[in-house]
Parts: C-alpha cells; sequence; structure tokens
C-alpha cells in the first residue's frame, strides 16, 4: 500500500523559513514520516475500506489501524471465518458484537445463546471465532498537528545535514551536528512523548 507523506514540501518550508529543492524536500518527508509509521505501528493517513484477516479467539476484538471511522459512506464489515467446511458468518453490530471506540466486543455473556453461537455451529459462546474477517476504513483525513510537527522535525534534520556527518569544515567555517542527527534523523524522546498516543501495542496489529 503507498501512503502519501505525513506533512507537504510546503509545511517544511514553512518550518524552515526558506525555500528547499523539490526532490531534497520530498525525500527528507517521506523518511521522517517512515519513521513515524514504524514507531506508532500505524498508518495514520486515511485508508478506506481496508480488507484484513485477524486472529480471533477472544471476547475482545482490537481493530489494528486507529482511529476506526465508521459512517454511511465508510461502512463496518466483520465476517466471522469458517474452518474446515464451516460457514463464514456475517455478524451484525448491535447484535452479535458491540463496537466501543476501536474494540469489537462480542455483546452477550458467555452463557447467552445467539443465532451464531453454541449449537448446531459449535461456536464458544461470546468469543470471536478463531479468524475474523474485517473490512474497514481508518485513519486521519486531517493529520493532527502533533504527528505534524514531530514529521517536520525529523525531515528538518535530514535535509540539515543529508549526509550523516558528525562534523564539516569549509575554510575558517566548521560547524559540529547533534549525535541524533549523524546518519539520518532519530526520533528523540520528546518526539516519542508526542506520539504515544497514537502508538498500538504490537500484537494490536497482527494479521491471521
Amino acid at each position: 500500500m503507498s501512503l502519501p507523506p505525513l506533512a507537504t514540501t510546503a509545511d517544511l518550508e514553512a518550518y524552515l523559513g526558506r525555500t528547499l529543492p523539490g526532490a531534497q524536500a520530498e525525500v527528507a518527508i517521506r523518511r521522517a514520516s517512515a519513521r513515524v509509521r514504524a514507531y506508532t505501528r500505524q498508518t495514520l493517513s486515511f485508508v478506506a475500506d481496508d480488507t484484513i484477516d485477524m486472529p480471533g479467539g477472544d471476547r475482545v476484538l482490537n481493530v489494528p489501524q486507529r482511529p476506526l471511522v465508521v459512517d454511511q459512506t465508510h461502512p463496518l464489515t466483520v465476517v466471522e471465518l469458517g474452518d474446515f467446511g464451516a460457514p463464514d458468518l456475517p455478524m451484525v453490530e448491535g447484535s452479535d458484537y458491540l463496537r466501543i471506540g476501536n474494540q469489537l466486543t462480542r455483546g452477550h455473556p458467555f452463557y447467552v445463546r445467539t443465532r451464531v453461537t453454541g449449537w448446531p455451529w459449535s461456536r464458544v459462546l461470546g468469543v470471536w471465532a478463531p479468524r475474523v474477517r474485517l473490512t474497514y476504513s481508518h485513519g486521519y483525513q486531517v493529520i493532527p498537528d502533533d504527528i505534524v510537527d514531530v514529521v517536520l522535525e525529523l525531515a528538518s534534520v535530514n535535509v540539515t545535514n543529508v549526509d550523516g556527518l558528525r562534523s564539516e569544515s569549509i575554510d575558517d567555517y566548521s560547524r559540529t551536528f547533534a549525535t541524533e542527527t549523524v546518519g539520518g534523523a532519530s526520533m528523540t524522546r520528546d518526539h516519542k512523548d508526542a506520539l504515544r498516543t497514537y502508538r498500538t501495542g504490537a500484537f494490536s496489529v497482527m494479521q491471521a
């Protein structure tokens, strides 16, 4: 999946207060966006009608990419996948499961039988099937400012020290770059703190 950068060349030029060669700015922003996505384990950009197969087997299913977007234009489709010739079973929100934020919870206690649990399907009561297929939309149509800020800070390092130098000298002029700029822009603790609310755990992005 090809994702757009999390900031624009115009954003970076405004941040630095100077004009940049287009290709250089694009590479810097692309690299910074990749680092932010790798840290958060999120696409962040809006993606419509993404289809994934997820492991189930528990009462709560955590949608891997956030935020989950559900409206008339972007419906959420949830299907329990049958094993060994068993039928696939479409799930109905409010009847078969409850949606709260980015979590899908089987909406019935384990002792209540519904049309898709217990006999004759032999499904564990109140627990998702071993595999669940989601078709859903997720991400931000407008990237939040705090994410853009981190991307621009990282991208500015990429264009300031594009060759990853520890220091450089030109005639009588010399300068030394900060350690975190050597070898490309790396995230600082402040960057990670700013992105912490967007970061998901490793197990929440597992796919079947």
